[in-house]
């Protein structure tokens, strides 16, 4: 059978956690944890869709839970369900207003758990694609300018605590406007779609990321990756592109649709805000038909 979601029982007493492990696994995943620190660090590397937690059995540990999961950008949307001993509706109301978004009491019948636990992954699902459609672009299906500032952050904050080399490309379509002006919006937008499915799929292929930034621009992130590997990269990037051979007869310098790349590669000094490499790739960009260069790198 297709298990649907992957649910974590937090509760540090054993039959408790079996019973609720014998009465969902027949539909979900079930992993067990019998404290808060052993949850949170499941919560890392194993992907919960929903928690059911024992505030009771926790001895006061269950409000820092519940807070630090939402302090974290990561499980701040995560449902909790609480599951309790005690009927007290100021106890419930206390759950809910640390942020669970149920509130089950002891004992419970299996089929109304079920029920609950149901309802809420399905909110769940529609939440997560409410948020991944704000992350996409509607035109080349890319990430967006928003997926591209969240990623960026998280890729610079990695980065930066292993000290680790980070390269940020701005790509720009050469004399895009020409282009539309030629052959039309629609054909502009074709245009776009083929050189993101290139582009994106290359840098896919390297563990990157790729967004689209506005127009005809495109960024793309890689970590871990030489000097030498990043102007390979460019130019591995300008060859994808020549081999789609988009005519462009209004182009000044090609007969074809061709990309100027500007990049910064920075290889130890992560004290600056993270979004000075966008800026000086744009830059570079700019340097690069200014003089009429494939590509451009600055390091820093």
């Amino acid at each position: 059978m297709h298990k649907s979601a992957h649910i974590l029982v937090l509760d540090p007493d054993p039959l408790n956690r079996v019973v609720l492990q014998n009465t969902l696994e027949e539909t979900y995943f079930v992993t067990l944890s019998s404290s808060q620190e052993q949850a949170l660090g499941l919560l890392k590397s194993n992907g919960i869709d929903l928690i059911i937690m024992d505030n009771q059995q926790l001895d006061g540990t269950a409000e820092p839970f519940l807070q630090a999961l939402k302090a974290n950008a990561d499980t701040a949307q995560l449902p909790v369900i609480v599951i309790s001993a005690s009927a007290s509706f100021l106890d419930e109301a206390d759950s809910l207003q640390q942020g669970a978004v149920d509130y089950i009491t002891k004992p419970f019948n299996p089929n109304i758990v079920k029920a609950r636990v149901k309802i809420h992954l399905s909110n769940k699902q529609r939440n997560d694609q409410l948020s991944q459609q704000v992350l996409i672009d509607g035109m080349t299906s890319l990430p967006n300018r928003r997926a591209l500032n969240e990623t960026l952050t998280t890729y610079w904050r990695q980065c930066a605590s292993g000290v680790r080399p980070l390269a940020v490309f701005v790509l720009g379509i050469d004399h895009f406007e020409r282009y539309n002006q030629l052959f039309g919006h629609a054909s502009g937008d074709e245009c776009l779609c083929k050189i993101a499915q290139v582009v994106s799929g290359l840098i896919a292929n390297m563990d990157g990321f790729t967004a689209r930034h506005d127009g005809g621009r495109f960024v793309a992130l890689l970590r871990d990756i030489s000097e030498e590997e990043t102007l390979e990269v460019a130019e591995a990037i300008h060859k994808a592109v020549a081999a789609l051979a988009i005519r462009h007869p209004a182009s000044p310098t090609c007969a074809h649709v061709t990309v100027s790349v500007g990049i910064c590669y920075t290889k130890a000094d992560f004290s600056r805000d993270h979004n000075e490499p966008l800026d000086k790739a744009a830059m570079a960009l700019n340097d690069a038909r200014e003089r009429q260069q494939k590509a451009v790198l600055n390091v820093v």
